[in-house]
């Protein structure tokens, strides 16, 4: 294959930087706890960075019960501490969540979705599409 111009590589890493989960927000989090009932509150290992209305999925491996929660989507609809979420899932009757050292972590994952935003209008020309919780780049 020939090239218009002479090739001068190899380019920067800067340049392609990889993606790596910690630099985008909001980020996947290891569970701590779930406290079952009509709405659900799970308690992450760190404090969160999601948003009332981001929508989310609940990943639970067998060994930490709550099975029936497993991949569940759901929407934020409280945030009563900096590592608590209230999800709009009825869990009433679910097993109970168990602390486990399992290798794979019960996690609560963001799920984008530009269908669950607003689109706003700054102007007869310009909108801006929003989504609460949508993923952001915070790369250092």
């Amino acid at each position: 294959m020939c090239y218009p111009y002479p090739y001068t590589g190899p380019y920067a890493p800067y340049n392609n930087v990889p993606i790596n989960a910690q630099y985008f927000a909001p980020s996947a989090l290891d569970i701590s706890g779930i406290t079952t009932g009509l709405l659900t509150t799970v308690t992450t290992s760190v404090n969160h960075n999601y948003v009332i209305s981001q929508q989310v999925r609940l990943i639970i491996p067998p060994s930490f019960g709550t099975r029936q929660l497993n991949e569940s989507l759901s929407i934020v609809v409280s945030i009563p501490a900096p590592n608590q979420v209230v999800l709009n899932i009825s869990s009433i009757g679910a097993d109970p969540f168990i602390a486990s050292s399992a290798t794979t972590k019960a996690q609560i994952v963001p799920v984008g979705s530009v269908s669950t935003g607003q689109i706003n209008s700054s102007g007869p020309m310009s909108t801006l599409t929003f989504v609460p919780g949508s993923f952001q780049n915070i790369s250092p």
